[in-house]
Parts: C-alpha cells; structure tokens; sequence
C-alpha cells in the first residue's frame, strides 16, 4: 500500500470514526460503562486496521464502524426503556458504606480491596474514612461519598449544633417504572405512592420521569416533557 493511500484512508477513518462517536453521544472516560467501553476500543481498533491494513477496503471499513456504532444506539435505545436490560448490560449502583459501616461482602462482589476503597475516598477529598456516611459504586466504577452531617462544607459543627445524620434519597419511580423494592424498603407499598402522586396531580406513571423520596417522605417528581432552555456555550 502507497504512503498515499495510508494518508487517505487515514483521514477517512479519522472523519467518520468522529462522526460516528458524536452520533453515540457524549461520554467522559470515567463514566463509560463496559459495553461503552468494548465499542469504542472495536471502532478505534477497525479505524487503525482500515488505515494500515490493504486487504480491508475503505468501503469495508466503514461499513463494520457503521455495524458497530448502529448495535450501541439499539443497545442504548433498549437499556433506556427496560429495568431488567439496563442492569444486566449496564449493571446497578452498589452500596459499599451505609451508616458509617463497610460491608466486606459488597467490596468482594465488586472486586475492589479496602485500599482501593481508602485510595478514592482520599482522591474526593476524604482522607478519614470515618467521616464518611455512605459510598456507592456506580455502574460506570466510580465511587460517589455522601459524608456524615458533621463533615459537610457547612458548619454547624463548628457552631456546636446538633445535626441529623443525612439518609440516601429513594428513587421510587425510574422512566415510567415502579420501584417495589425501593418502597418497600421507605415502609410503604404501591397504593401509598399512587395515593401520594395522585394528590399532586399525577396520575399517569408513563410521563414520569423520576420520583425520588427524602427522609421526610417529601417526594420530588421530574415529568419526562420538561423543557429546558438550550445551551449558548460552545
């Protein structure tokens, strides 16, 4: 193959490897799942071997990136509408600190070490793991801290107040879905919520977006027709 042709094929590569990648949508690193992850390491991997390799046409090459990048949307199009699917593909946050206490069970089923744990809790800013309440891992592998009252960014620590310690919020409506499991653990059934939703005015779960649920039973529900202002940053 001629210095040219490699130039060419290339560029070509390069252009619709990108085309396809903003087609699939924007994704930091950190926050790419595993089935993101093998996608895009198969795209750049049939774009190198496209430009470099004569036995595989431009035409041949595009055509597997375009395969690739068309089963990610069916993928993300599914794991939008179904519970069941999003967890098994995507997989589910895991709670690995609840009230102050690390469960050695959940950090062996994420396959993480105690060290692994203390390493990122000191990369958030945490360097006492005791002044952590909660930490879960999200399905992207990152692990999110909620600190105890006491050491959050305001002060009523320091004004010798006396706080209550902060609980997760309960997600008990997820696109459309009913969460069981998450109002059962609040103490409550599926009536309670319809009853609650009612009174708000909600009567239709399909045009829920999300519901969520704080220590005080307060609910806070996100419609799936919200408008939002489009952005005029570049």
């Amino acid at each position: 193959m001629s210095l040219k042709m490699v130039v060419i094929k290339g560029c070509i590569a390069v252009i619709y490897l990108f085309l396809v990648i903003k087609t699939l949508g924007k994704k930091q690193i950190s926050e790419l799942n595993i089935f993101d992850y093998i996608i895009g390491l198969s795209l750049g991997n049939i774009a190198a071997e496209m430009t470099v390799n004569d036995e595989i046409t431009i035409i041949e090459g595009l055509i597997s990136m375009t395969i690739y990048g068309v089963f990610s949307l069916f993928v993300s199009y599914i794991t939008s509408k179904s519970i069941i699917a999003r967890r098994f593909i995507t997989g589910f946050p895991v709670v690995l600190i609840e009230n102050g206490k690390i469960s050695k069970e959940q950090l062996t089923k994420c396959k993480i070490d105690i060290n692994d744990l203390l390493q990122d809790a000191r990369e958030s800013g945490y360097f006492n793991i005791t002044e952590i309440n909660y930490a879960i891992m999200e399905p992207s592998g990152k692990i999110s801290f909620l600190p105890k009252a006491r050491y959050q960014p305001t002060t009523p620590n320091d004004m010798k107040l006396k706080v209550d310690e902060n609980k997760l919020t309960a997600n008990l409506v997820i696109d459309g879905n009913i969460m069981f499991e998450n109002i059962k653990a609040i103490g409550h059934d599926r009536k309670w919520l319809e009853k609650r939703l009612n009174n708000l005015g909600y009567n239709d779960f399909s045009k829920i977006l999300l519901v969520t649920c704080d220590e005080k039973e307060q609910l806070t529900v996100y419609k799936n027709d919200e408008k939002v202002s489009k952005s005029v940053l570049e």
